[in-house]
């Protein structure tokens, strides 16, 4: 089968994966074999990719966002049959022994394993999947819609839910790519007034379009102070911004898994009983709540389409900002 391949890390512009004739897998016991039919491009293959984050595994197949078909499954599995339309999301297994799975946070599994990470992912023709951790899909997405809210949408609803915003909130969103643009449809469906804060003019029309109630730069003052803020641009200093345009026990939560450091503050922007935390990955529980929410609003992606052998020149996109939110390989 085809594969786009990392072999080492290098970066976006020097082409780092390969296309690469790989052996099809074949399924183990409570595992599924998914022929892929699109696969969402998501930042952290692109940091992956460049090496900001460490890689247990080389050579690797990314790509975390996964929508294809049952075509085989291996001994004990019951949840779904050949021929089923299935989701695969960044978090591929956990131990479910630890004491983070024992307390329903197996976003934070001591044994955790990611998808396009640790096992290879949907930048394929066909991936291997547990069971227990494969998605059942809304029916009204095609595959290419349903791609980006496999992570940009089920990590940017953790990422919303952990802000505590809720009606009636101001809530920032820093950076507007392929996560904000689902986040801002969630958060205004809630009754949130939501404030963009981004550099690009495409980014900030589009926002308007989808009726942010504000739109400016990092270092504007937002006309009232936020309830919350969610950061999606891995850029540490906009954390300060974020405080400085909060209110009084207001949370900023980032959202990226990994972000430039953070420069030293004055105390001044974190009293005040003002939040900054994190955001890391997603519990199995995150997705299929938040695909039946998007499919009840219903939210709507936007994406360019690539073919799977063009997956650097997407990987180069999602660098330079050249999207106007999400980018998807249609595997054919």
């Amino acid at each position: 089968m085809r594969a786009m391949v990392l072999e080492r890390p290098a970066p976006a512009d020097a082409n780092p994966l390969a296309l690469r004739e790989v052996s099809l897998p074949a399924p183990a016991g409570g595992e599924l074999r998914v022929r892929v039919r699109a696969c969402g491009v998501c930042h952290t293959d692109l940091h992956e990719a460049e090496g900001d984050l460490p890689l247990p595994k080389l050579p690797v197949i990314p790509g975390h966002q996964v929508v294809g078909v049952v075509e085989a499954a291996g001994p004990g599995t019951s949840k779904f049959r050949a021929g089923d339309r299935v989701g695969v999301p960044w978090l591929y297994s956990t131990c479910g022994q630890c004491e983070y799975c024992r307390r329903d946070m197996e976003n934070l599994c001591e044994q955790g394993r990611f998808t396009g990470l640790h096992a290879d992912g949907g930048y394929a023709e066909a991936m291997i999947v547990p069971e227990a951790f494969a998605l059942r899909l809304p029916d009204n997405y095609s595959d290419l819609e349903v791609a980006p809210l496999l992570c940009g949408g089920i990590v940017g609803y953790r990422a919303f839910r952990l802000s505590g915003a809720g009606k009636g909130d101001r809530l920032g969103l820093y950076g507007f790519g392929a996560s904000a643009h689902i986040v801002q449809q969630v958060a205004q469906h809630v009754g949130c007034e939501v404030y963009v804060f981004t550099r690009s003019e495409a980014h900030r029309q589009a926002a308007q379009s989808l009726g942010a109630a504000w739109v400016g730069s990092a270092e504007d003052s937002p006309p009232a102070r936020l309830d919350a803020a969610i950061l999606f641009a891995p850029a540490g200093k906009l954390a300060l911004d974020a405080l400085r345009a909060t209110r009084k026990g207001g949370v900023v939560a980032l959202a990226g898994v990994t972000m430039s450091p953070i420069p030293q503050m004055d105390y001044g922007l974190i009293y005040h009983e003002r939040v900054l935390r994190s955001v890391a990955n997603a519990t199995r529980q995150d997705g299929p709540d938040f695909l039946s929410l998007a499919a009840e609003i219903p939210v709507r992606t936007e994406f360019e389409v690539f073919p799977l052998e063009d997956a650097n020149r997407a990987l180069q996109a999602v660098r330079h900002s050249r999207l106007r939110a999400a980018a998807v390989l249609k595997v054919e």
